[in-house]
């Protein structure tokens, strides 16, 4: 396993549970910083369809709410669970509430960051539904801008898949 596998890094579930990254070692990963009342929110519906669609062929879908872009996400963890379950049917993994930027950046986003950065080099998150897909080796394979619709990204997940 090499340093800059995820597979080193301890996450808390959006109930409080801590899980090492290590649980989805052999999966491919779509990693999303998440957010109940941003213009992308919708997103969580497509992110519904790729976990129900490709879950059983090995993928995760793993939702990260941050409050960091106009505090988009301001609730407790049990309220953006309800949320998300209620209005967008998440059953995917959703985990506690984190910061993707700045002095208190959750290890595993400053892990993505690094591995994938953004638009000319950048490493900073520049907003809500920010996606990173790792694959089952637990390697960064590439960064998605928010614009970006899950589906888009449906051929990549695939690809990796398939590796």
């Amino acid at each position: 396993m090499s340093d800059n596998s995820i597979y080193g890094i301890e996450v808390t579930d959006i109930k409080g549970q801590a899980h090492p990254m290590s649980d989805y070692s052999g999966k491919v990963l779509l990693i999303v910083n998440t957010a109940s009342k941003c213009g992308f929110t919708p997103q969580f519906e497509g992110l519904q369809v790729l976990y129900d669609e490709l879950n059983d062929k090995g993928l995760e879908v793993l939702g990260f709410p941050c409050n960091q872009f106009l505090s988009q996400d301001p609730a407790d963890n049990d309220t953006i669970s309800q949320f998300c379950s209620l209005n967008y049917g998440v059953s995917f993994p959703m985990f506690a509430k984190v910061e993707v930027n700045g002095p208190d950046t959750h290890p595993l986003f400053a892990l993505l960051k690094s591995e994938a950065k953004g638009l000319m080099g950048s490493e900073k998150v520049k907003w809500n539904f920010t996606k990173f897909l790792v694959g089952r080796n637990g390697q960064v394979v590439r960064r998605y801008p928010p614009t970006t619709k899950p589906g888009a990204i449906r051929k990549d997940i695939e690809e990796q898949l398939q590796a």
